[in-house]
């Protein structure tokens, strides 16, 4: 729709459904589940075949979900389907270094014990979180068309009138982009983008190593950007490794001993002798941030609204956060009896999530920017900044539990409760 053109008035109260969501992975599902707990009637599109949902063998590819987003899965009921194969992160180690060098001696540490939470987050699995999600849609009384795509968006004063790839419509009274940060539900609504590339790619693989990880997550600081050490069940990592973009071209080309000949001055040897196992990816980094994240009858959520730096990996977290705010929003406009639809209901998530986002989109890019780089100044600066962190217990706690996602104005979902 031409965002210039006023919208059409109708007439019509009749609806296909009460909900649309465009996009079905982890944040569409995950909405789906929470919107269809509340009562409304769900249509959850999605591009992808069915079969796309069976468990698929190791990759290594996994989420370090925060304990706010642990309970948001929990009271969903998805959080005993992967709790078995989840990997608690009992310590988080941050440090500064060169390859080859090994880190600074200054470091942050942050220890599980000094929270009453339990563990900080937990490593899960995309092969196990993915299907169990799916799953769920599955059980739930939630209406799916698999291999469509929405392709028009057309609202008016009662709802939108979405038409799909196969030519037909249907009448919705809000439509939910949860449809990557290349989304087609924001751009049909006018909603414009802010953001730049990094210049950087992520190499993501999992190794297995002789030492046990004891549940410690590793980020190292290199002059190309940082590395990423998450434990994995058993003596397994998932590596998160940025590098300027033509250089890790070079070393996603390379044979996987050659590729382990890089990775392992990086790495370095406290857990022992590493193996690639598993498949290796790459990923182009940057920022892309909507200027907005609602417009008419429409919401964002997860990458269609924020899409940031991994460095923190906050990326899931951020979208389980919109999940959580929205469906909240949506179910307590609907007891009010408000329509869900409305522009003054929607604004309660547009503000309840746009500072949160933005603050985490500024941080993420400061600290890519800061620690991306080899500038002695800059290096001796973040060295005394982590060691005068790590001194304080009081700032100390505070990081702890901002990373375990536990700070701010969560939503019910966020706290265990449930809508």
């Amino acid at each position: 729709m031409d965002n210039a053109t006023p919208p059409p008035i109708s007439n019509t109260m009749t609806y296909d459904t009460d909900i649309l969501i465009a996009g079905g992975g982890l944040n569409g599902t995950s909405l789906a589940l929470a919107l269809a707990s509340a009562g409304f009637d769900v249509t959850l599109v999605d591009p992808l075949p069915s079969d796309t949902r069976a468990a698929r063998d190791f990759d290594g590819r996994g989420y370090a979900l925060s304990i706010a987003s642990q309970r948001v899965l929990k009271a969903l009921g998805i959080w005993s389907a992967v709790s078995e194969s989840a990997q608690p992160i009992l310590d988080i180690k941050i440090t500064d270094g060169r390859p080859g060098e090994g880190p600074s001696p200054m470091m942050l540490a942050f220890d599980h014990a000094e929270i009453e939470e339990g563990p900080m987050g937990f490593l899960v699995q995309d092969r196990h979180l993915r299907p169990a999600l799916l799953a769920a849609v599955d059980a739930a009384s939630i209406r799916q068309l698999n291999e469509r795509r929405v392709v028009s968006q057309s609202p008016d004063s009662n709802g939108v009138t979405v038409t799909l790839d196969d030519g037909s419509a249907l009448r919705a009274r809000i439509l939910v982009g949860c449809d990557g940060k290349a989304s087609g539900v924001a751009t049909r609504a006018g909603i414009k983008r802010m953001g730049w590339q990094y210049g950087q790619t992520a190499l993501v693989c999992a190794i297995q190593h002789e030492h046990a990880h004891k549940g410690t997550a590793h980020q190292f600081f290199m002059p190309s950007g940082p590395l990423a050490i998450l434990p994995l069940t058993g003596n397994r990592a998932s590596i998160v490794w940025t590098e300027k973009t033509e250089r890790a071209a070079e070393i996603q080309g390379l044979s996987d001993e050659a590729y382990l000949e890089v990775l392992r001055p990086r790495f370095g040897d406290f857990l022992g002798e590493i193996s690639l196992v598993g498949e290796r990816f790459s990923y182009p980094l940057g920022l892309s941030l909507a200027q907005d994240f609602i417009g008419p009858r429409v919401a964002l959520v997860g990458d269609a609204a924020h899409s940031v730096h991994p460095i923190a990996g906050q990326g899931l977290n951020a979208g389980l956060k919109d999940v959580a705010a929205l469906a909240e929003v949506l179910a307590d406009a609907s007891r009010r009896g408000e329509d869900i639809g409305r522009a003054d209901v929607l604004t309660r998530y547009r503000q309840w999530r746009r500072f949160d986002t933005a603050t985490l989109a500024f941080a993420t890019d400061s600290f890519n920017r800061l620690f991306s780089n080899d500038n002695g100044i800059l290096r001796t600066i973040r060295d005394l900044g982590l060691g005068a962190a790590n001194a304080l217990p009081g700032l100390r706690r505070g990081l702890i539990r901002e990373a375990a996602g536990l700070t701010g104005d969560l939503p019910r979902l966020a706290k265990g409760q449930p809508l």
